[in-house]
């Protein structure tokens, strides 16, 4: 891979082992921005999700430049953002599952922050992450390839 993505790769791991470590719920640095700001949930979930999509949109992207598994462009990223979408859409019918299978609370589990819109705020984050990084990084990324004459 790109230094690029080597440098994504490891913020991303960043904000998983954060999330892991504090739950998506209760991050303190995200808890001070709820108290401060009057908000209703802590949105530590949210840019992991949406993280979930910039990341992997933009490693898709070498990849698929890398192997020449899609030459255009336009259908590459038009490939990238839906498969990230379904993507998230399966990790969310795997979340709810697993709630499902364990008899735990799916509240606890799923940590919805008593927002009933929660999987597709999730699903959203994620298809604008990988959205943004595309539209937004995809050239610079590609220009980046190129001096490695790829």
């Amino acid at each position: 891979f790109s230094d690029f993505i080597y440098i994504l790769i490891c913020f991303h791991a960043m904000i998983l082992m954060i999330g892991g470590h504090t739950s998506y719920a209760e991050m303190p640095l995200f808890n001070w921005i709820q108290d401060t700001f009057g908000l209703a949930r802590n949105y530590y979930d949210r840019l992991g999700h949406f993280a979930q999509g910039f990341v992997p949109a933009l490693i898709a992207n070498e990849i698929i430049i890398r192997k020449k598994i899609i030459i255009r462009r336009g259908w590459r990223i038009f490939f990238i953002v839906f498969t990230i979408l379904g993507l998230s859409a399966f990790y969310e019918f795997f979340e709810w599952w697993m709630a499902l299978s364990t008899g735990d609370s799916t509240t606890a589990f799923l940590g919805t922050q008593g927002d009933v819109w929660d999987t597709q705020w999730d699903m959203f984050s994620c298809f604008l992450g990988s959205i943004i990084a595309i539209l937004g990084f995809s050239k610079f990324h590609e220009k980046q390839l190129e001096k490695e004459n790829l």
